[in-house]
């Protein structure tokens, strides 16, 4: 059953979107210290190639974008990696044995846009890998809260190579209603969704940064999912707010599927 899924997620974006929503956008950030984000985790083809960011909400289980689903045979998980170019031997990597993408995700609107990864086998949870927090369920985020985003997705607006390290970048909260205004998102954005953003740009989540981790106040509040362009002063990054879909992760310790739809999203 989808029921979890479907109760959670039943708001309608006004108009299909003219924004590009595949520009799933770290411009104008900063190197962090190597390894201090320990819950971030690169989403790889099999070929090695980063294309989406997610993190670890215990050892069983990564949160990513739904619209990073490129199906399970496709995909490895890296945990513990800092320089995508450098072998560090920190890092683990790990197959996927589920994907469990929100049933009501909308690629057109984005609504929804969230997902679950079972992986085959569990990350070792070091001084390199660990868990993030989540928020409960329906918990705000003032306006103006500076938030971290992360990722190694593109520097630069106009795109560019990939950095071979981890960028890190602070973003403060934009209300809805300014990211919902006829001169931003006009209505685009749901009760789903949250922006963050500077007034003058200049700072953004940017393509290979899809799926990465908000965090505000120590605990993960958005998945970054979409927007247009990045770092436009106009348009804030837009994320999927992870507070409206807390509830479905609720069954502490649990490990198992008893199908791919039954969604028994867990903590740690």
């Amino acid at each position: 059953t989808n029921t979890l899924w479907t109760v959670l997620c039943v708001s309608f974006s006004k108009s299909n979107p003219s924004q590009n929503v595949g520009e799933e956008r770290i411009v104008g950030g900063y190197a962090p210290v190597p390894h201090s984000i320990k819950y971030i985790v690169s989403i790889q083809t099999l070929e090695r190639k980063h294309f989406c960011g997610g993190f670890l909400i215990n050892k069983h289980w990564v949160v990513t974008a739904a619209h990073c689903n490129i199906g399970v045979k496709n995909m490895m998980i890296v945990g513990g990696d800092y320089s995508l170019s450098i072998y560090e031997g920190t890092e683990q990597e790990i197959l996927p044995h589920i994907l469990v993408p929100h049933p009501s995700y909308n690629k057109i609107t984005n609504n929804c846009d969230i997902m679950l990864i079972k992986l085959r086998a569990p990350f070792y949870l070091n001084s390199y890998v660990s868990i993030t927090l989540l928020p409960r369920q329906g918990a705000p985020i003032a306006e103006g809260r500076l938030c971290r985003v992360s990722g190694w997705g593109y520097t630069n607006p106009s795109g560019g190579p990939i950095p071979s390290t981890l960028r890190t970048v602070m973003l403060p909260i934009v209300s809805t209603e300014k990211c919902n205004s006829s001169e931003s998102f006009s209505g685009n954005i749901t009760e789903n969704m949250l922006c963050a953003g500077y007034s003058l740009g200049g700072k953004d989540a940017c393509q290979g940064d899809s799926g990465g981790p908000l965090v505000c106040d120590g605990r993960v509040y958005g998945v970054v999912s979409w927007g247009k362009g990045c770092a436009d002063a106009q348009f804030p990054g837009v994320y999927t707010a992870v507070s409206k879909f807390r509830r479905v992760f609720y069954a502490a310790n649990l490990t198992g599927l008893v199908t791919q739809r039954l969604i028994p999203f867990v903590l740690a």
